[in-house]
């Protein structure tokens, strides 16, 4: 039966024993030096007695890289003749049968040739995994299914092979080879990636400044979202309930009031300031029964999608009690509620709400900000 997305997501657990370890060198653009440098480490993991295979690794004719693989053994790929030309591919049936404890496996998004065992060999990885090997392999940041078409956006280059969004995320350490953009071209000059008829046709298009730029952009913040969630991970298995406030988190309390929108925007604008997550919370306390209530919220809800906010949408008695669990669950570092134009007592519903919030919650800065055009 084929496993589905999330199963494998469930089998990549750190509690699971029967399993391979997968580490992912994650790059920005080739050239980075991705693949020399899981060959580095695997020739240190060889000279601590650790066994060690190449299950394939693709020069592309780099001298240093080749130099690298000549260290360790090599399973021999597999011959497949596909339209009268033969083609080599990883042998996944020979690596099983040589049952090594470590496999190499070079730029995880290749598709292989048909009549392979697998269309994909991140599928390939999947199945050493699987058999208990730990796989070390490398990634483009243009080859995340979800991230080719902004990358196509940006260079202009269609990207032809691409990897499922959870692939990656099944990988238990991820690292990137990082480059600046100009020591990237230098080594492009040098010939260390390209042939050298080739250098000035890559620096004019793919390989611009701009382009190395955003690319470099995208693969920091995809580590970043990996090195976050493994924190949040770590946190709920630990119990952790104090929060570190080592990402900037803001979410914002709306209600039925039209006014909320002016809210929203004000803390999405402070959410690009910091560069942050932005949740917006309604707490649904039955009060708003009335049908252009719930036609309002509803409005506010979809406004804060559009600004890219996170919704979250709740049943309580208490809005501070519940505004204050979603605050430990998501680790928010800063909360803003809104105050009321109205004259009399109304003025104070809401501050009577953020002020019960502040008795509930764990330690947060707290905004209080006026829903109404300046």
């Amino acid at each position: 039966m084929t496993k589905k997305p999330e199963d494998w997501l469930d089998v990549a657990s750190p509690s699971q024993k029967t399993r391979g370890s997968f580490k992912l060198f994650l790059g920005y653009a080739p050239g980075v030096g991705k693949t020399y440098a899981m060959l580095s480490e695997a020739i240190r993991r060889h000279s601590r007695d650790e066994d060690v295979v190449i299950g394939v690794v693709e020069t592309h004719g780099r001298k240093a890289i080749e130099e690298l693989v000549t260290q360790l053994e090599v399973v021999p790929r597999k011959k497949i003749e596909y339209k009268g030309t033969l083609f080599e591919e990883m042998d996944l049936d020979g690596i099983l049968a040589r049952k090594p404890a470590v496999v190499l496996v070079d730029e995880l998004a290749h598709t292989n040739i048909p009549g392979s065992k697998n269309r994909k060999r991140y599928e390939d990885v999947q199945a050493l995994l699987a058999a208990n090997l730990d796989v070390i392999s490398t990634l483009n940041i243009q080859h995340i299914e979800s991230i080719s078409p902004v990358v196509r956006n940006i260079t202009g280059v269609a990207i032809r092979e691409t990897v499922p969004d959870w692939v990656p995320m099944t990988a238990s350490e991820t690292v990137m080879v990082d480059l600046t953009p100009e020591a990237l071209q230098n080594r492009m000059r040098r010939g260390d990636v390209y042939i050298p008829t080739k250098v000035e046709q890559a620096l004019n298009n793919f390989f611009r400044r701009g382009n190395l730029i955003a690319l470099r952009e995208l693969a920091l913040r995809q580590v970043a979202e990996q090195v976050d969630r493994s924190l949040e991970n770590y946190m709920t298995a630990k119990d952790i309930q104090k929060n570190w406030g080592v990402r900037e988190r803001i979410a914002v309390c709306v209600s039925s009031n039209p006014s909320a929108q002016y809210l929203i925007a004000r803390a999405a604008r402070m959410a690009r300031r910091l560069d942050s997550e932005l949740y917006v919370i309604h707490v649904d306390t039955g009060r708003d029964g009335q049908e252009q209530d719930k036609k309002t919220v509803a409005a506010n809800l979809r406004f804060s999608e559009n600004l890219g906010a996170k919704v979250i949408e709740l049943k309580a008695a208490s809005v501070a009690e519940a505004v204050a669990q979603v605050v430990r669950e998501k680790h928010i570092t800063q909360v803003i509620f809104g105050r009321s134009v109205e004259h009399g007592w109304r003025k104070y519903l809401n501050l009577s709400a953020a002020h019960r919030f502040l008795r509930e919650s764990p330690q947060v800065d707290v905004h209080i900000v006026t829903q109404e055009k300046d």
